[in-house]
């Protein structure tokens, strides 16, 4: 009767008793839901739990048939009413695993036409199929299901009110939030539940985030990368010297207390392990097998020349010939030499080196001495040995002398043969090595990228 605000509520209150029915004139009549959303944050992502935490300021628009009124005898053309005096849809989201602990809204808006107009923030904590196997570089795609809880299609039916594109600019728009997720794309799908007793209508929206990788680089991938490429050059420090070992070992140490101290930063899942998690694994074991190509060098380059072996043949052809000659490993100046000048007796390739400070006069310059059975041990260079014991004296030592000088050079042969045939297998395990690392980081790095595509 009155252009007035209090003469509209009076004329709605038979309205208000009519809030536990479906608000439209014919039961067959279907009730049309809109809805639209703004991400406004993404508060945590739990990959243990499988949880994705966000929240949202979300819109629902629906039409009350039993409301209509004329805006110029009301002298307005919407007001604001409290939720609890109309029908208000029966929305959930499938996904929802917790209480809702966002902050209240009284009131929705209800227009001359009909239609009610609610806007409400939403603290969401859905589940989602959390992938982590390509882990810091993973990209997550988590559904939103909005739907009605017991109205089938024949009575409610979903709608978005607006396009994924539109709902993407404007949460980026307004978004707070600025941790370690980013979202990238909303996408949005009508869908149809079917049970046995019917249909109920569904609108699904696709959240794809995207991890920022920068702090997993800094803190996991680059002191790993760092550790393994000590590791690599540590094969530089001389083979024969227990320094490498030494210094292998504090590597394993160091980067073993590194996985402990980086454990927290990794996720966890029981579905799959992350390929990072596989990747400090595998490097964790090329620096075991590092240490122990060092230890066996080792052994060849000292055990094996302490006890004075000779080297065998089959090793002098393996590996002092054909290995040396697949690494291209170069031989000392030295060695060259004396293979070119003992070329016509084995054939085997250099493999003695002659020491500077060990050059006695060869072996057949000096025939060494056997004295008669039934003389006196007295050697044949020296006449008149019998009228002299001090010359017979002085040719004992001087027999002993090239005995002793003789074993020495053998020793400093089969010495200098054994550190050659270690150094062959260093350079040859080396060359293996490095061969495993490349290789592993490219099959890494192919891995992460054909995940990424998919």
């Amino acid at each position: 009767s009155e252009p007035t605000t209090l003469a509209l509520l009076h004329g709605l209150m038979p309205i208000f008793e009519l809030k536990d029915i479906r608000p439209v004139l014919n039961m067959t009549t279907v009730s049309v839901v809109s809805i639209d959303f703004v991400l406004y944050g993404i508060l945590g992502v739990d990959e243990k739990a499988q949880v994705l935490t966000t929240y949202l300021w979300l819109k629902y628009w629906w039409k009350n048939e039993f409301v209509f009124w004329e805006p110029a005898e009301c002298g307005i053309d919407k007001i604001t009413v409290p939720r609890e005096r109309f029908w208000y849809p029966d929305m959930v989201i499938n996904e929802f695993m917790d209480e809702d602990k966002s902050p209240r809204t009284p009131y929705v808006y209800i227009y001359n036409t009909g239609h009610v107009f609610d806007d409400s923030p939403l603290r969401v904590v859905s589940t989602c199929k959390l992938g982590i196997y390509s882990f810091p570089f993973d990209i997550q795609n988590c559904s939103l299901t909005f739907g009605s809880y017991i109205h089938f299609d024949t009575d409610i039916q979903m709608f978005a009110s607006t396009t994924a594109a539109e709902i993407l600019e404007e949460s980026l728009s307004v978004a707070q939030t600025k941790g370690e997720w980013e979202l990238i794309n909303i996408q949005v799908f009508p869908s149809v539940l079917e049970i046995t007793d019917g249909k109920y209508s569904q609108l699904k929206y696709y959240l794809i985030l995207r991890r920022r990788p920068i702090l997993y680089v800094i803190n996991l991938i680059l002191p790993s990368i760092f550790l393994v490429t000590l590791d690599v050059f540590s094969f530089l420090l001389p083979p024969h010297s227990v320094d490498r070992s030494s210094f292998k070992m504090t590597l394993i140490l160091g980067y073993t207390v590194f996985l402990l101290l980086m454990n927290d930063l990794l996720p966890v899942t029981g579905n799959e392990t992350p390929l990072l998690s596989i990747y400090f694994s595998v490097c964790l074991a090329l620096m075991v097998i590092s240490l122990l190509e060092t230890v066996v060098i080792t052994n060849v380059l000292h055990h094996s020349s302490m006890k004075y072996q000779q080297v065998p043949n089959w090793v002098k052809v393996v590996v002092l010939r054909h290995i040396a000659r697949l690494i291209c490993y170069k031989w000392p100046q030295d060695v060259q030499e004396k293979d070119t000048s003992d070329n016509g007796n084995d054939g085997s390739g250099p493999w003695v080196i002659q020491s500077s400070s060990l050059t006695p006069a060869p072996q057949r310059d000096l025939p060494p001495y056997e004295p008669h059975p039934r003389r006196s041990p007295v050697p044949p260079a020296c006449p008149g040995a019998r009228s002299l014991p001090e010359l017979q004296q002085i040719c004992r030592y001087l027999d002993q002398l090239h005995g002793h000088v003789a074993s020495l050079q053998k020793e400093s042969e089969l010495r200098d043969q054994w550190c050659h045939v270690g150094y062959i297998l260093d350079f040859l395990l080396f060359r293996i090595y490095l061969l495993l690392i490349s290789c592993y980081a490219l099959v890494v790095v192919f891995m992460w990228c054909v995940w990424i595509s998919q």
